[in-house]
């Protein structure tokens, strides 16, 4: 909670174009510390999409409320508004739309259903620093935006970390206080807080971090659209979503889809090129959501077809167009082999 802490905060802010960022420990605690600020009550549920990582939803319970899911679009990655519309209910309070892999979800027909119906929208940005929906930065879109620096992050602080950004002036000052303690003053509580602030040092290098991010996404692009080029057509891959007048993605992940994918991911292997899978089990086929809410397969369809099809070719702003170009060849003779 050094001078470098605020000084990050504001930065952030100004960069999201919000009024406000709160630092905070972690992106999943930012999630919380969110819900918590908004006044979350225990019979509130936050409507989310069940493929992504399972902070997603885990920060929900941890607010004290429910999580209830809908599933994803079946041309991309992300939550669908329309089958989100349709699981809204009277004790909805929020969505929680997610940019997976740093692909802007479609935030313009999710402010569209919350205007409509009278609810919130918290942006879960934690794989999305610096993406954009019609000209905006997501995180200024919705009530709420979180973020993450973890150290894989398109942006990080050299360890954990997290950012809430909001134009809510209660939300901020009710994130502040739960972030440290609750406190109201040194030695006054005015709720029941957290230890989850950012260390100065960590805030310090996210400031540096910061200042190169556009650099990196526009790097990440190029790459995103060598890849593109060097695999477009082949047979039975589906390549992420490219950028078009309303999205600009920012590439934390390059995804491909494949019923060949385990194929890929051996080939790969055995050139000494790591890819992975994000992620082999969605959210609602956890251990904990099926005992606890009695989930089973087939409740969110294309979710689960993407769980088994998705994998994550390298992607980081240091890559070498001969890199991905030995990359894309190696995907293309594993199909081959396996076509």
């Amino acid at each position: 909670m050094g001078e470098s802490v605020y000084r990050f905060e504001e930065e952030f802010a100004r960069y999201c174009g919000t009024r406000y960022a709160v630092s905070t420990a972690s992106g999943t605690a930012a999630l919380q510390i969110a819900f918590q600020s908004m006044g979350i009550k225990s019979e509130d549920e936050i409507l989310t999409t069940p493929f992504s990582f399972f902070a997603t939803s885990n920060a929900i319970i941890h607010a004290g409320a429910q999580p209830r899911f809908a599933d994803v679009e079946d041309s991309g990655f992300n939550l669908d508004p329309d089958k989100a519309s349709k699981k809204i209910s009277s004790k909805t309070r929020a969505i929680e739309p997610v940019h997976l892999y740093g692909q802007p979800a479609r935030m313009d027909e999710f402010l569209a259903i919350a205007e409509d119906r009278g609810i919130s929208i918290v942006e879960d940005c934690c794989q999305a620093h610096g993406a954009e929906h019609n000209g905006k930065k997501v995180g200024s879109l919705g009530l709420t935006g979180c973020f993450s620096f973890y150290t894989s992050k398109n942006m990080t602080v050299a360890g954990d970390g997290g950012m809430i950004t909001t134009n809510d002036e209660k939300l901020a000052e009710a994130a502040r206080s739960f972030r440290d303690c609750g406190r109201a003053s040194k030695y006054e509580m005015s709720r029941v807080g957290y230890t989850s602030r950012l260390n100065t040092v960590n805030a310090a290098i996210g400031r540096v971090q910061l200042r190169r991010l556009d650099r990196w996404n526009s790097l990440r692009r190029g790459i995103a659209d060598l890849y593109r080029r060097e695999l477009e057509g082949v047979e039975g891959i589906a390549l992420p979503p490219e950028e078009n007048s309303k999205g600009v993605p920012v590439y934390h992940l390059f995804v491909i889809r494949s019923k060949y994918r385990d194929r890929i991911a051996k080939g790969l292997e055995e050139n000494g090129i790591e890819s992975a899978i994000h992620y082999p089990i969605p959210i609602h086929l956890q251990a904990n959501y099926r005992h606890q809410y009695g989930f089973s397969e087939g409740s969110f369809p294309v979710s689960e077809r993407l769980a088994q099809g998705v994998l994550s070719l390298p992607m980081h702003p240091m890559l070498t167009e001969q890199e991905v170009r030995q990359v894309s060849q190696t995907v293309r003779e594993a199909v081959h082999q396996e076509i």
